[in-house]
Formats: C-alpha cells, structure tokens, sequence
C-alpha cells in the first residue's frame, strides 16, 4: 500500500495512505460534516479546486450507483478520509468508492486522522494543502496552484445551451456549475427549462422568451463573476429570479451588496436556518465558503428572510417590489433534508403570476 502525505502551506503533514489516481494535487482544503451523500458531494461542481475531507469516520459503505451523480463526473480535486469500505453492500451500487476515484482521475488518501485535520482546518481558517507521495517534496510559494475561481466556473459550465422538459413555464437556468438536483427539482414543477453557460448575453437569453431565470450554485469567489453583475442585475429587474448558493451571492453584488470569505464555510446537510416571517427553524444543505454580508444590503430594496442559527449569517432574501428571491443554502438538497423544497414551488408560482411578462422597471439605488 502506497503511503501519501497532505502537506498544508501552513506546515502541518498529515499522513495517510495513497488511494484513488496517482497524480499530485493542490487545492483548498474543507471538511464536509454529513454522514451520508458522499457521492453527490464529490459531484457537486461548486467543490471544484478543492480538496475535501470527510468528517464521518467510514465512507463507501454503500458503493456509488449510476443515479445520484450531481454532475458529468467528479468535481473535487481530491479527497481525504478516515476509513474507506472496500466492499460496499447495497442493491443500486455499481462500484466502490475507491474505484470511481480511480476511474475520474481523482487522488485521495484514507487512513487520514480527519479530526485533526479539521481542528487545524478551523485554526488556520482558509487552508491550501497538496497530495504527494514524498514526504520529501519542497513546495515553492508560488506553487500551491491558486487559481482564479474564474476558471473554476469555466470549467464547471456546461459548453452549449441544453434544453430539457416540456412544461408551460420556460425557466432559463444560469450555469455557474448547476447541481442535477436543481434542474430535477425543476423539471418536478412541470418546467420546460433551457440551461446556457454563465456567460451568456442578455440579448441571447432574451431571445429564449424565459419565463422566469434561476442562477445557480458554483465555486469560487462571487467577485471573480463582477463582469457579469450588471447583465445579472438586468435579468432580474426583467425576469422573476430565484438565486440558489453562488447565484444568491451574485444578485447581492448586483445590486450593490459585499461578500467575504467565511472562516471555514457552511458545509453539511444539517444547518439550521430560521424564516424570518414565520419563525420556523429548518434543516438545509450547505456548501459555501463566502457569505454575503448582511449591513451591506439595501433594506430599502431587499427583506432579509432566512438566517442561520448558529452564526446569525445571511441565508436568504427577497426583493421587496420585484419578484426576487434567493437562498445561501441548497433548496434542492441530495444530500440533505429537503425541509426548503418548497421554495422552487414559491418561484414558480412567481413565475406564472407575472405570466412571463416584464417586471416594472429598475430601482434606483
């Protein structure tokens, strides 16, 4: 057995041993706190560029299957793990763990002592560390691989316009590195729903006659999309939007508001969130390392709807005279408790009430 090491900028090593592809990989390192779903996460494109851990102790118990990827193939630059089953037990599994790392060109190390990771993780807060397999290896500074999260969403988007379903209501469905569970959660409120990379003109999306527009989940840091902010800004003041994770993040910007980099982020499947209006607590799916703040939003034009209990954050809001709504946490969930699915049901009864047609006009600022 091949034996690795995960070597931190920070200087701490963690050992462990080589599972998965045999390539070298740099990236941010985050922990994940789910006991189950580790399937979708790998899958989910807003990991991209980063190397995730495992907080549950025992991952691959039940193989990975053909129906819950979240994307074309895995996201994650690498993965890092405690204890790895071999031999998964379950009817829909169609492979291991480790065989899928090793079939997506995906490094990772098992036998990792995880917990201490992640107390280093919540120490030194935003982490890069690299997967080698020489204790020996001398990293220059300039050789962590930062990239720009640009590239990140330009690796994740899809290449051309996609178009799925037959519904009445035609939703257009910005792609920063869109979960299959959004456009599922879509597709089960009977939309017709056109998915066009982020970088698509207005002019090309206006030209689809979209009903509504949903601007998606992605990795990286909003600001790196601030070319984009004026044409996001633009849809919304036109189309009713809902703004899920990175795509919340953006119509903050668009209209004025800041982010940050959070300490270590949000992700898990049981963050309790409150809704404001009701005050109801509920269980969501998270993943995020950036976070809207919250004093830099107009409260002339945006109502603050959902905050996380534990840190107080932003999790949601909604445009007081426009049909816009958008959430830091995952409606969708997969994997999580789908305790918010009902918010696709709000956006689109938003859609069909404004009946495709323009919304009044922009708010000044």
């Amino acid at each position: 057995m091949t034996k690795g090491y995960l070597m931190l900028e920070t200087g701490e090593v963690f050992d462990g041993d080589w599972i998965g592809s045999n390539d070298e990989m740099t990236g941010e390192v985050v922990f994940n706190t789910s006991m189950t779903g580790y399937q979708e996460m790998m899958t989910d494109p807003s990991y991209a560029g980063q190397i995730l851990t495992f907080c549950y102790p025992i991952i691959g118990s039940y193989g990975v299957n053909e129906d819950d990827n979240e994307s074309h193939s895995l996201a994650v630059s690498a993965v890092i793990i405690s204890d790895v089953c071999e031999e998964p037990s379950h009817y829909q599994s169609t492979s291991s763990f480790s065989a899928q790392l090793d079939k997506a060109g995906v490094p990772g190390l098992k036998n990792v002592d995880t917990r201490a990771l992640v107390a280093v993780i919540r120490k030194h807060h935003t982490v890069r560390g690299k997967l080698v397999q020489s204790k020996e290896s001398v990293i220059p500074l300039n050789g962590w691989g930062n990239k720009h999260d640009g590239e990140l969403v330009s690796q994740v988007t899809v290449s051309k316009k996609e178009v799925h379903g037959q519904g009445e209501s035609h939703v257009v469905l910005v792609d920063f590195g869109y979960k299959k569970s959004i456009l599922d959660a879509l597709l089960k409120e009977q939309c017709k729903v056109s998915i066009v990379p982020y970088n698509t003109s207005f002019e090309e999306i206006e030209a689809l006659s979209p009903d509504g527009i949903l601007l998606s989940n992605g990795p990286g840091d909003p600001m790196e999309m601030a070319p984009f902010f004026p044409q996001i800004r633009a849809l919304t003041e036109k189309y009713p939007t809902l703004g899920i994770c990175l795509g919340h993040q953006l119509i903050a910007l668009a209209y004025g508001g800041k982010t940050k980099k959070m300490p270590f982020g949000h992700r898990g499947g049981n963050h309790p969130v409150k809704e404001l209006l009701t005050g109801k607590v509920r269980m969501t799916s998270q993943n995020h390392g950036y976070v809207v703040v919250e004093e830099s939003i107009d409260q002339q034009s945006f109502q603050v709807l959902f905050k996380n209990v534990n840190d107080r954050s932003l999790e949601g809001m909604k445009h007081v005279s426009l049909p816009i709504q958008s959430v830091q946490f995952h409606p969708e969930a997969h994997p999580g408790p789908s305790d918010t699915a009902y918010i696709f049901n709000d956006f689109i009864h938003q859609v069909v009430t404004s009946g495709g047609k323009q919304v009044c006009g922009s708010v000044n600022l």
